[in-house]
């Protein structure tokens, strides 16, 4: 099977054609065997919705001597409250992610962008696992206060991928493995899997997670106050985007954060304080499973960084074993996810508007 992979981001769309074959383990269906051929269209802006016509053109030109695509398949963005899973991108999906609050955000351009090109190959869109996917356990998100709610915000995409990994690695299916995936980069977020369900979840940017290279991590609420009454409506973009390695250091650049480490003692110091957090989300996350989990992986932009990575493990390696896959995965996540359901091992979901109002 061929799928054509588009995801949409600040700075360009990364395209694939994935070759799909099934796997060769027959305990392991799901371990399906993938082959990539990449390539990146840069942008000088972030794109939006104008942009989709003009993005379309680029896309089907740079990808015009691929093999024929038997789907197409974009990132998922924000599409309401919605299971896991591959969706089929209609033309009601493509215009509600465009017309919703996040609809300029770049991953909501993915199930569009995917439509038009589908379209024109003559194919069916998919989209994957959206970002607003939330299978969180009920007791997973009160906090405490009457009408406010957690809700399942982490590296979605990603974090299902490498946790699929980690459980083929142990020898499980990811539907009877419980892993702990901590997405360390930018910014930060730890979660928990079992049975092949995201069931808590640190959250990230803002809204928790480990401090990263440009996250905060945990604020006292009295401090956060604080903040909020000097930023205003700036207070979340700080949280997520200025604060971390690069408020103490001065720097988010982790190769040179990590080159700076052995002789600048303010580097030295936020990267011990940055492996006790993330040692400890590990650890809280594994108390929302049944019982221990089989793997803890360590992935994002952070994972490229040895030292980090040493101390990480000897924290928690009594744990489960750990794995490290560094970066992110989700071109093969989305090549996957079509995967599944052209090769028949999943249902391919219908999307339906969301009762409520908001993505």
């Amino acid at each position: 099977m061929i799928a054509h992979v588009i995801n949409p981001g600040t700075s360009g769309v990364k395209l694939a054609c994935a070759q799909i074959e099934p796997s060769e383990n027959p305990a392991l269906p799901g371990q399906l065997r993938l082959s990539l051929t990449r390539a990146e269209l840069s942008l000088d802006a972030p794109p939006t919705a104008g942009d989709l016509p003009d993005l379309t053109r680029q896309v089907l030109a740079l990808t015009a001597d691929w093999p024929a695509p038997d789907a197409v398949v974009g990132r998922g963005g924000f599409i309401g409250r919605v299971t896991t899973g591959t969706y089929r991108v209609t033309e009601e999906l493509a215009a509600f992610a465009l017309a919703c609050d996040a609809g300029q955000d770049p991953p909501n351009l993915g199930g569009p962008l995917a439509l038009a090109v589908a379209k024109a190959r003559g194919v069916p869109a998919f989209i994957v696992d959206p970002q607003s996917a939330d299978e969180l356990l009920p007791e997973a998100r009160p906090t405490g206060l009457r009408g406010v709610n957690r809700r399942a915000e982490f590296h979605a995409l990603n974090a299902r991928a490498v946790a699929r990994r980690a459980a083929y690695e142990v020898g499980k299916r990811f539907q009877d493995a419980r892993v702990v995936v901590a997405h360390l980069g930018a910014t930060t977020s730890v979660t928990a899997f079992e049975a092949g369900r995201a069931i808590d979840t640190t959250g990230s940017g803002a809204n928790g997670g480990p401090m990263g290279a440009r996250q905060s991590g945990p604020v006292p609420a009295r401090d956060l106050l604080r903040l909020h009454a000097q930023l205003g409506e700036q207070t979340l973009h700080h949280l997520a985007a200025e604060s971390g390695f690069l408020a103490l250091t001065g720097s988010a650049n982790l190769r040179e954060l990590e080159g700076r480490s052995l002789g600048d003692p303010d580097v030295s110091i936020v990267a011990v304080a940055f492996v006790h957090q993330a040692a400890k989300a590990i650890g809280e996350q594994t108390g929302a499973l049944s019982a221990r989990p089989d793997a803890i992986v360590l992935t994002g932009g952070i994972a490229r960084w040895d030292e980090l990575v040493d101390r990480i493990e000897r924290r928690v390696a009594w744990i489960a074993p750990v794995f490290v896959i560094p970066g992110e995965l989700e071109l093969e996540a989305l090549a996957e996810g079509a995967g599944r359901v052209l090769l028949g091992q999943e249902a391919l979901r219908e999307w339906t508007p969301p009762a409520g109002p908001g993505c």
